[in-house]
């Protein structure tokens, strides 16, 4: 059988770090005849090497190629290219691991759309990730109809033949910015890139020792000397104009102007962060046109100015009050309609732990050089953001939390203009009806069972800011009844800190099922009103307990009201003498069905049956006897040992 991918890990110490990641190659859905593992070791001084070693000789899969250190990773992934045997390559770094479908999707996906690069979603775990990339899936992607750029890491599936034909490799040596002189490349000269964003691809995580080679801090000489190398390969395959703008705009962006604002400018030492100025100046002044910084929001564009104006101090007092601004989102409403969950919510900014205001009336906001002070700026960045209030968004994604895997909800937004005072002045107010249906909330699929947190996104005044959706003042308490839509028991809860989150498929206590007290028989029919909502009748399962065994009856449950009733026929005959102890299963469906307690039981006598007290099962109440009796033993001593002393 041909290989269809080819996996190439560059190795260099990575400790236990690596083991998440061995596991996920062994985990791939792809037939394990269709695919090989092949590990560069770099010149590793740990146990990594022989820890490889024994891998290969347990699995045919994998390979392992060890060479002297080079300093990079360029050199290693370039030799794992030249050892591949796969029609596509991808490359994955040893403290990262592969969803595990990952490698069989991306296949199929490029073959399908004759893709010479694929681009799948990724999670940043304790990191960042391209967000807005993934917002759907893009079968026929390029730098000019999608955010391609914002994606330059190696960690994607290329076709191995596309790199031989063109000659692509990394560069080599103790350097930075390898993977972005090779994917940009790759990016401008592919036929096709197709971008799959409906299942998570790619883990990158974020070690506990933040020994992650991009968290380590740079020679700023070295690092922009390199970038200017990513730029020459966009000036090699472009035309001056607007394409060209665009690319370069993707560094000003993120490798300038991004490093030379709020804390993270505040937070670098004052000489390290002269030095990055320095270098961030020449490569402003000497590489970039004037229609990249123009393509930039206002906040973006007054950096930009500061930088090419040579006033790392205003740069300074600007990230000051920048670094003050968040957002807020506040939550309303949370219900359950046509079998999805409605949340309203409400966000605007705060600066320096108050509601931002600003002018009712702006005037034009100046768009070309640098603003005479930072008063100008921040009024500026004011007048501005009111003119830019039309097309403010708020979304609302789910974030997996053992994951970190995230994905965008319906939303529908309103703006508001909320006067303040004499009037001069206003609010800026998104408000928002984020609609989370259980059936296709992650990418078009049911979410997996966990946790899931709620994350507010709001784009507004050139920024781009998340939050958590609240506080509310109901901590650990339901924020609405327990659902029952798309074969999943879904719980919107508030955390310890009353944000919301919803649990998937674990929640017990919080259902609610501990509180039913209405609890009727009539015949030998069951009703009870229980909290939780289903879109329409519901079948699950009763089960009625005793020591002789348990018996399983089918019920309903009708919707009522915000909740439910749940009804069942009981067999009165089989129920003769001992009490049953209840528990209700609400998904029959799922691969391990869970019974939840209820609060009650019956007894059946006399062709009738009463609803009690839960029985309680024996080794229970023996156990119960054993520590009472043992309690009674410990404060007997105690008494005597007083006694004792008194006398």
């Amino acid at each position: 059988m041909p290989v269809k991918v080819s996996v190439i890990i560059p190795v260099y110490n990575p400790g236990i770090y690596i083991e998440d990641c061995i596991t996920s190659l062994q985990r791939q859905s792809l037939p394990p005849d269709e695919y090989e593992v092949i590990f560069v070791d770099d010149g590793s001084t740990d146990g990594t090497p022989a820890r490889l070693d024994a891998l290969a000789s347990e699995d045919p899969r994998v390979t392992v190629v060890h060479q002297e250190n080079s300093g990079w990773s360029g050199k290693p992934r370039n030799v794992g290219i030249a050892a591949a045997k796969g029609e596509y390559v991808m490359f994955v770094d040893n403290d990262d691991y592969l969803g595990d479908e990952a490698l069989e999707r991306m296949y199929d996906y490029g073959v399908a759309h004759s893709a010479d690069v694929v681009v799948g979603k990724m999670a940043g775990k304790g990191r960042g990730v391209p967000v807005e990339l993934f917002r759907r899936n893009h079968p026929r992607a390029s730098v000019e109809n999608a955010p391609l750029i914002d994606s330059l890491t190696p960690h994607k599936m290329f076709r191995r033949e596309f790199l031989d034909e063109i000659g692509l490799r990394f560069p080599e040596g103790r350097r930075r910015l390898e993977d972005h002189v090779f994917v940009t490349e790759a990016y401008l000269r592919a036929g096709n890139v197709s971008v799959l964003s409906d299942y998570v691809c790619y883990y990158h995580v974020k070690r506990d020792d933040a020994s992650n080679a991009g968290f380590q801090r740079f020679d700023p000489v070295g690092y922009f000397k390199n970038l200017r190398e990513a730029l020459d390969v966009v000036d090699r395959y472009t035309e001056p104009g607007p394409v060209r703008d665009r690319l370069h705009r993707r560094w000003l962006r993120i490798e300038m102007v991004e490093r030379m604002r709020g804390k993270r400018l505040l937070t670098a030492p004052e000489e390290y962060r002269r030095e990055l100025f320095r270098e961030i100046h020449g490569v402003v002044v000497e590489r970039f046109a004037p229609g990249v910084a123009a393509g930039l929001p206002l906040t973006q564009r007054i950096i930009a100015a500061l930088i090419a104006a040579d006033r790392l101090d205003d740069l300074v007092a600007f990230a000051e009050w920048e670094a003050s601004v968040r957002v807020r989102a506040e939550p309303g409403a949370i219900r359950w309609e046509d079998g999805a969950l409605k949340v309203d919510l409400t966000a605007e900014y705060r600066a320096a732990d108050a509601v931002m205001t600003f002018p009712s009336s702006p005037a034009g906001a100046a768009t070309d050089g640098a603003p005479k002070d930072v008063t100008e700026a921040i009024a500026l960045v004011g007048a501005d953001t009111v003119t830019a209030f039309g097309k403010a968004t708020a979304d609302l994604l789910l974030r997996e939390r053992s994951s970190s895997a995230q994905y965008f909800q319906s939303v529908e937004v309103t703006r508001e203009m909320v006067p303040v005072g004499d009037g001069e002045r206003v609010r800026l107010v998104l408000r928002a009806t984020a609609t989370i249906d259980p059936a296709t909330a992650a990418d078009g699929v049911p979410p997996g069972g966990g946790l899931w947190d709620a994350l507010v996104r709001v784009r507004l005044g050139g920024w781009t800011k998340e939050c958590r959706l609240g506080p509310s003042p109901r901590k650990g308490d339901a924020a609405a009844p327990a659902g029952v839509p798309a074969d999943r028991v879904v719980l919107p809860y508030w955390t310890a800190k009353g944000q919301l989150a919803l649990d998937v498929d674990r929640a017990t206590k919080r259902l609610g099922l501990s509180d039913l007290t209405r609890a009727t028989v009539t015949g030998d029919r069951l009703s009870v009103p229980v909290p939780v909502y289903v879109p329409g009748e519901t079948a699950v399962v009763l089960r009625l307990t005793a020591a002789s065994g348990s018996v399983d009856v089918p019920g309903t449950l009708t919707p009522d009201g915000d909740g439910s009733v749940l009804e069942a026929a009981v067999p009165v005959a089989e129920l003769e003498g001992t009490p049953r102890r209840l528990a209700l299963c609400l998904v029959p469906g799922a691969d391990e069905p869970r019974f939840l307690p209820l609060p009650f039981g019956l007894r059946a006598g006399s062709g009738a049956v009463q609803v009690v007290r839960p029985p309680v099962p024996g080794a229970v109440r023996k156990l119960a006897r054993r520590a009472r009796r043992l309690l009674g033993r410990v404060r007997r001593a105690a008494v005597n040992r007083l006694k004792a002393r008194r006398a």
